[in-house]
């Protein structure tokens, strides 16, 4: 650094500008019912789960949210998130990825503050979730997602389309608790390039503008599995049958998968094991497991 550049940082006024608060927060999804047995004649239901935490302070004390927090001062996003899912979870090691930054300037009562947002995934049977600091409880939410297209216009140059999502989030535990909330999506495209925005239309029971955050997560996970579909497995345990497997890819997608298809998309993925399937009804079935050499690529 010349010392031209250092007097000028020492002389800087950081305070002409208007600063936000910078916060984390997290779509921790993951699969249940596939290491349940309860029913040895029949394979468990799996299903697609998110966690949200009910908040135990204003505002929206009361209502639910996803677990995130504040950025303690020298502490990145990424550090920040890590932190409140190890508290949420116990979870050290997980899949963590950004995935969008909500930064709309009323989208906290508060005032400005802006959430970097990141998708988790976490094999949920494993671990005992819990509420943080300012949460009541923690619990695990089934997801239904409807959506529906309402206007459609193509044109030479531009096109826009705009489609209703109607989204509900179920406990099944305890009093039954079922949030539900109505997300519009307007997708506008210039020349082929794209531009979407999002308006909230109705929220009963979320807090802040998680019905948002939480729809981009849900197709941001589809989208995903639905491209490489590398990021399924990291919603497994470590060994596994195919025809599990293949249920995480339908429970995500939402539809029923071609068997041969999916075996060509997965089979450079995974590797047999010499183990079978134990404690159930219907013939055994070969257990499977990652192929860390598809994986851990130069």
């Amino acid at each position: 650094m010349t010392r031209e550049e250092r007097e000028y940082l020492d002389s800087y006024d950081y305070t002409r500008y208007d600063r936000p608060s910078l916060a984390a927060d997290m779509a921790v999804f993951s699969i249940m019912g596939m290491e349940s047995q309860e029913n040895y004649r029949k394979d468990p239901e799996q299903k697609l789960k998110l966690l949200l935490v009910r908040r135990g302070e204003f505002p929206y004390k009361g209502d639910w949210a996803l677990p995130g927090g504040f950025c303690r001062p020298e502490e990145s996003t990424l550090e920040t998130a890590k932190r409140e899912l190890l508290e949420e979870t116990g979870v050290e090691t997980a899949y963590l990825k950004s995935f969008a930054v909500f930064d709309k300037p009323d989208r906290d009562p508060r005032g400005w503050i802006i959430s970097h947002a990141f998708l988790a995934l976490i094999n949920g049977e494993r671990y005992q979730v819990q509420g943080g600091s300012d949460a009541w409880e923690a619990q695990w939410f089934f997801i239904r997602c409807k959506k529906q297209t309402r206007k459609k216009q193509i044109e030479e140059e531009w096109a826009k389309i705009e489609n209703i999502y109607e989204l509900e989030f179920i406990c099944e535990e305890g009093d039954q608790v079922r949030l539900s909330a109505v997300v519009k999506e307007e997708k506008s495209f210039q020349n082929y390039h794209e531009s979407v925005k999002y308006e909230i239309v109705k929220s009963e029971g979320l807090a802040f503008d998680h019905a948002w955050i939480s729809l981009c997560a849900y197709l941001k996970l589809q989208e995903e599995a639905g491209d490489s579909g590398r990021i399924v497995f990291d919603l497994m345990p470590e060994k596994f049958t195919l025809a599990n497997l293949k249920r995480a890819y339908e429970t995500i997608q939402g539809k029923e998968l071609l068997t041969a298809n999916f075996r060509r998309k997965i089979e450079k993925y995974v590797v047999e094991t010499e183990e079978m399937a134990q404690g159930v009804g219907h013939r055994p079935a070969r257990l499977y497991k990652r192929n860390l050499e598809a994986f851990y690529q130069e």
